[in-house]
């Protein structure tokens, strides 16, 4: 999904001391960890959730895209639909990730697309995709100046990443954006999710829209992702995310913890609302991919 932030840092060799200000530089190589509250200052593992430490900026871009994404959405499951003033921040991350989910239910997976094309249109000046094929045409230039672009103002939205160069039609380029551990991923659990509302339409928006290809390639196995500006993506039928099954121990048909309405059930110790059917870890192929 195509995110703006103003969380950033300088690249510094030095260690960081708070958790969401935080920047490195190692072999040539430019990493941010900007909002990590993990020790480390990397990811958790798999299977265990990502501590962050969201700051105003995070929760306002969190706050601006919910309300955006709120307008196609159903209300919460026994819920009226509030309407929240400018004023109210009342988004984190995991509320942002639920008003996502909200829009997928009822929809097909191609409606679910043009909801979120509708939403980064909406954030947009009138003529602006206009203005950047002008500024960025699909040169190797405007890819890795995008890329390094990529790495601060998408932090909030899919947590630490890092420029690295990957290599088009034979041309080596520091165009490439590794994503160690999707937040986005790591929170929804759903593979449908990551194809539907993030992969596909940011896909589609950098390279229709703006003129500049992109490919993301989201790691299933490991919620890692790689992001290659310059590079033409394929077709969703030639894509091997078509094919992917459900996460089959975070996705469950059957609700894990039920509460009184069976509506929801815990994943990493947060509530969930789920969608009739939209989870079938059985099932050779998601079946938000099919719809």
């Amino acid at each position: 999904m195509v995110a703006l932030s103003f969380q950033g840092g300088r690249a510094s060799p030095a260690q960081p001391q708070h958790p969401s200000l935080c920047s490195g530089r190692a072999a040539g190589v430019i990493r941010i960890r900007c909002g990590i509250a993990e020790p480390s200052g990397e990811p958790a593992p798999l299977g265990q959730k990502t501590r962050y430490h969201d700051g105003i900026f995070e929760k306002a871009f969190m706050t601006l895209f919910a309300r955006k994404m709120e307008k196609f959405s159903d209300p919460p499951a026994g819920k009226a639909r509030e309407n929240k003033g400018w004023w109210d921040w009342g988004y984190d991350y995991e509320s942002f990730v639920d008003v996502s989910r909200r829009v997928m239910q009822r929809r097909s997976r191609i409606q679910q697309q043009q909801v979120v094309r509708e939403v980064l249109l909406s954030m947009l000046p009138p003529g602006a995709p206009a203005q950047f094929r002008k500024l960025f045409p699909p040169t190797k230039w405007a890819a890795e100046f995008n890329a390094a672009l990529t790495v601060p103002f998408f932090d909030w939205l899919v947590g630490p990443s890092e420029v690295v160069e990957v290599e088009i039609n034979g041309v080596k380029q520091k165009s490439g954006v590794h994503i160690k551990k999707c937040r986005y991923l790591e929170n929804s659990g759903c593979v449908g999710m990551c194809v539907n509302m993030c992969k596909i339409p940011t896909q589609d928006f950098f390279t229709n829209e703006f003129g500049l290809p992109l490919t993301m390639t989201p790691n299933f196995e490991d919620m890692s992702c790689d992001m290659v500006y310059g590079q033409s993506p394929p077709t969703f039928e030639e894509d091997p995310v078509s094919k992917q099954p459900c996460y089959a121990d975070i996705c469950k048909y059957e609700p894990l913890v039920f509460n009184e309405s069976n509506h929801r059930f815990s994943y990493f110790n947060k509530v969930i609302t789920l969608s009739g059917s939209m989870a079938k870890p059985s099932s050779s192929v998601c079946p938000k991919l099919q719809a």
